[in-house]
């Protein structure tokens, strides 16, 4: 009996339309590791759209939760493009990992590597640190615009680097060029031109186009849009979030060494960067990173700058204010969740649970209307995707940060929610 081949990481099967049609793993292998190919290789222009989220903060002069919109634009690759982005972010990856072990900081980069840890071992780490300094300051910052801003000269000799090329071979060039000159056509627009449903893309049509309508009607009609900035990257495409840890090499190693030169910690999650060093040394620290990061053409978003200073006495740790990283809150005694959190997943519980009643409501009409039973509403699903007898959402994710971290605080955070998911559901049922 023969084995199933396993296809390797880098290939994925994408379910998506775009101006291209999916291919197979061996078509997609022939591609990706012929470098002649590569270089010649023509890209499509990304499907570009925006991301609404919500962000819940606590305003203290109206003490109640403030929701406000958060934008973020997502852009797609074709699914060509999108397997060569793939094999070539696997083939930088192992050269970028291979470089950290020979670094003093690897430990101090934590996004878009496979650590095998979550947020939670993250926090916790950070924590930790601020507990072994005693009296020590916690600086946190937050770079403005991280994707939208990296400098593509600086990107392209710190991919080099990497590589230990003067300049960048032709294949991994035309990567390069496709990423920082990325052409993208807005998703609604061209939909709309080929009457796509945005709800359902795939109802009618295997591809958006075929090739001589992209040249007549997306290319000669105007549709297609350029990134000619000079810095900037797409996100979302499968290679972008190595590359911004690939761009930041240079400036994590002299965080790294300033900080740990005077015995601290540093750490960056993507656009996130927290630095623990001994009392006194937060405001020296804090210039430092804010010179540091002009060099590499980025800025520190001020209003989202955290200053704590936590201070030990006896056995016991206070700050002068909690100190808020990943997630989680910590004042030197407990580890909570933010309140934020809580109350958009509760939010989000809410609206969950109405839909799933309406939803069933609905089709129950249906059902009389063709002399049907009705059906109950499925409360197990519920539960598995709100509560903790899910596997994969807020709840469990929580129970975990309590466990792994000891948080009592946590525990206590949560408790109430399965009254209120209980409650929701029993509710004009």
């Amino acid at each position: 009996m023969g084995f199933k081949k396993r296809s390797p990481d880098w290939f994925k099967r994408r379910t998506y339309i775009h101006f291209d049609l999916p291919i197979g793993r061996d078509a997609a292998t022939k591609l990706v590791k012929d470098p002649a190919r590569v270089k010649a290789h023509a890209f499509y222009p990304l499907i570009s759209f925006d991301i609404t989220s919500s962000k819940v903060k606590w305003d203290k002069s109206k003490k109640k939760l403030i929701s406000t919109p958060k934008v973020r634009t997502i852009r797609y690759a074709a699914h060509l493009d999108s397997h060569i982005y793939s094999y070539y972010c696997e083939l930088i990856s192992t050269l970028y990992e291979a470089y950290l072990e020979k670094c003093s900081y690897a430990s101090s980069v934590l996004a878009f590597r496979k650590l095998g840890k979550s947020n939670i071992h993250f926090a916790a780490e950070a924590f930790d640190a601020i507990r072994e300094i005693g009296n020590a300051d916690a600086i946190a910052l937050d770079i403005s615009d991280f994707f939208g801003s990296l400098d593509h000269r600086i990107l392209k000799a710190s991919w080099a680097k990497l590589l230990s090329q003067p300049t960048l071979p032709a294949d991994h060039y035309n990567i390069f060029k496709s990423l920082t000159q990325f052409a993208y056509v807005d998703r609604d627009s061209v939909f709309g031109r080929f009457k796509i449903s945005v709800h359902n893309p795939k109802s009618n049509r295997k591809r958006i186009c075929e090739p001589d309508e992209f040249r007549d009607i997306v290319r000669r009609g105007g549709l297609i849009l350029r990134n000619n900035h000079g810095k900037g990257i797409p996100q979302g495409s499968p290679i972008s979030a190595l590359l911004s840890n690939v761009y930041m090499m240079d400036f994590d190693l002299a965080m790294s060494e300033a900080v740990r030169n005077i015995g601290g910690r540093y750490f960056r999650y993507c656009d996130d960067m927290l630095i623990i060093v001994p009392a006194g040394h937060g405001g020296a620290m804090k210039a430092v990173a804010e010179t540091q990061i002009k060099l590499f053409s980025l800025d520190i978003q001020a209003k989202k700058t955290e200053e704590r200073t936590f201070i030990k006495t006896g056995s016991a740790i206070t700050s002068n204010r909690p100190l808020q990283y990943l997630g989680f809150l910590f004042d030197g005694q407990r580890v909570l969740l933010r309140s934020s959190s809580l109350a958009r997943y509760s939010e989000r519980m809410r609206r969950g649970v109405r839909l799933a009643k309406a939803t069933v409501r609905s089709r129950n009409a249906k059902r009389l209307e063709r002399g049907e039973i009705v059906v109950p509403l499925r409360i197990g699903k519920i539960l598995k995707r709100y509560s903790y007898l899910g596997r994969r959402n807020f709840i469990s994710y929580a129970i975990k940060a309590a466990e792994s971290m000891n948080a009592d605080g946590v525990r206590k955070q949560i408790k109430p929610h399965w009254k209120r998911l209980t409650a929701e559901i029993r509710s004009a049922r």
